[in-house]
């Protein structure tokens, strides 16, 4: 568990580690209608950050515009999730203004291994050291992309 909060401003937004600030309404208002998490219930959305790093992007005012959450354990392994800007907020540099704080924290400079899943951002990724599996030979998976359909809120 971190030992503190991180906080990181960039003109009228900043990014936060502490998890009062989250508001699942937004979180859970997005990640039930995006592609890798359509109709999943709000429990699932609260009990994941509960046992997850999370990284909140808020206005100036205090209003959530985004999220991303890190698996780990804080040793050698990372698994980054949920990541989201929502759409009015998109085009300003903070997702990767996100990628910056969350590659900067002390914590997570000695990680060895660091996995994502996305459809679209690679870009992104790129520029923080992602590439596509050096062996996938190696990598095994159980998908069950549909487990959300029918349980609802």
């Amino acid at each position: 568990m971190f030992l503190e909060n991180y906080r990181f401003e960039k003109d009228d937004y900043y990014i936060s580690t502490d998890k009062t600030l989250l508001d699942f309404e937004v979180i859970h208002g997005y990640l039930k209608r995006s592609y890798w998490s359509e109709n999943i219930p709000l429990e699932i959305v609260k009990n994941a950050a509960k046992h997850s790093v999370t990284f909140g992007i808020y206005t100036a005012k205090n209003v959530q515009i985004g999220y991303c959450r890190v698996v780990t354990d804080q040793s050698s392994f990372a698994y980054l999730a949920d990541v989201f800007v929502l759409e009015e907020h998109r085009g300003l540099g903070l997702s990767k203004f996100l990628m910056e704080c969350i590659m900067g924290i002390p914590e997570f400079k000695s990680l060895r291994t660091w996995l994502l899943a996305t459809n679209d951002a690679h870009g992104l990724y790129r520029q923080f050291g992602f590439d596509s599996p050096k062996f996938p030979e190696k990598i095994m998976q159980i998908s069950r992309p549909d487990l959300y359909k029918n349980m609802g809120d």
